[in-house]
């Protein structure tokens, strides 16, 4: 195990949405593709539509027919860019230190394949009577395309997933999901001496700002969930930009603003509420405008309390599901009709930080709960 967490590490797989920072996860891919056919599994390995340099792997051992349901290890493979002036060891190469693994991708999340596979080698694969899977994709940490890809593709065979992000060992069945939108505003430009000679986007964004503002108030009285920290939807105005001078009217003007819904929220419908206001603050003025995603929407997370994977994580980690604020692969996989929880070693305390470390403590245990689970859903 420590050396398939070694070779895992030193091999880099960042995936940004700026180009001089964004790699190709086909090395990681293939270490873990020779890892699996090794043992036994069946793998197979696709590109992604848009970016063919980039692949998803989907891995199988055991008995598989058209009835099969069987329990799938998921995790992305991809890790953020990482500060070099900011660590303090070598981000590439894996440090044991003060009881803790240091390397980028210890705790998100590269290393838990290397738990998935310690544990699955631990199985008799004759006794298996439904199928494990492993799933590895590309591209989590910015366009989600890896997941994506795999809800186009189809996964028939799985009943049950879990995904090894950082929970600190606690079952998650929950967490809010992520959409980012821009608001185009255009007027018309013209000398500042004179108002009439122009239509200002800025002060009509100033009212639209506004509206989106109130809109924020009425959803967090509409929606509220006391399973998360912060209870209710957040909206956030996050960029800004316009005009170019200030002795000019301002011709155009936009806005981007993060919006996370709770479980239970139409990403559609919110969408439609939205342009809806802004229809409104703007009818009458001779203001063009428009709204655009700026990425796809990642849904909300939810999985039922009495979904026997809920259920059995909670015995075997003595720890109630629980929801958390960032988002995952989750909803994909839930979308396939798969119960999905968020169940992993790590801490997200560490995710993107400088000096990432997955603590030693946790290694086992996280063993024995893939085992546990394994012996639950997959054997007799």
């Amino acid at each position: 195990m420590l050396e398939m967490l070694q070779k895992l590490i030193a091999t880099p797989s960042m995936s940004s949405v700026s180009p001089e920072f964004d790699i190709s996860n086909k090395a990681v891919i293939d270490i873990l593709a020779q890892w699996l056919e090794d043992f036994g599994f069946k793998v197979e390995i696709m590109p992604l539509p848009t970016q063919p340099h980039k692949f998803n792997l989907l891995a199988s051992i055991g008995p598989i027919n058209p009835d099969s349901q069987g329990l799938m290890f998921a995790g992305h493979t991809d890790t953020v860019p990482y500060d070099e002036q900011r660590w303090n060891h070598d981000p590439f190469k894996l440090i044991e230190l003060n009881h803790r693994f240091y390397g980028l991708g210890t705790s998100d999340m590269k290393a838990f394949f290397a738990l998935v596979i310690k544990a699955v080698r631990g199985i008799e694969v004759s006794k298996l009577t439904q199928p494990v899977f492993i799933l590895a994709t590309a591209d989590e940490e910015s366009s989600m395309e890896g997941a994506r890809m795999l809800v186009e593709r189809g996964c028939p065979n799985v009943r049950y997933a879990v995904i090894g992000e950082p929970t600190g060992l606690k079952p998650i069945n929950a967490h809010k999901g992520m959409m980012m939108e821009s608001i185009r505003l255009v007027g018309q430009a013209g000398h500042s001496s004179d108002p009439s000679l122009g239509v200002n986007a800025l002060e009509a964004m100033h009212d639209v700002i506004g509206e989106i503002l109130k809109w924020r108030i009425s959803l967090q009285q509409r929606f509220k969930n006391e399973h998360f920290t912060v209870p209710f939807p957040t909206l956030n105005l996050g960029h800004i930009t316009g005009g170019d001078n200030p002795n000019r009217i301002c011709g155009s003007c936009e806005l981007h603003i993060d919006l996370r819904p709770l479980p239970g929220m139409n990403i559609d419908e919110l969408r439609n509420e939205l342009s809806e206001h802004i229809e409104q603050i703007l009818k009458n003025r001779r203001i063009k405008w428009n709204v655009h995603s700026l990425s796809p929407a990642t849904p909300p997370l939810l999985t039922a309390r009495n979904s026997p994977i809920v259920t059995e994580a909670e015995n075997l980690t003595k720890h109630k599901c629980g929801s958390v604020a960032f988002c995952t692969e989750g909803p994909y996989l839930k979308q396939l009709g798969i119960d999905t929880i968020i169940l992993g070693p790590g801490d997200i305390d560490q995710a993107h930080q400088p000096d990432e470390y997955l603590a030693l403590e946790r290694i086992d245990p996280m063993i024995n709960i893939i085992s546990n689970l394994i012996k639950r859903f997959c054997t007799d």
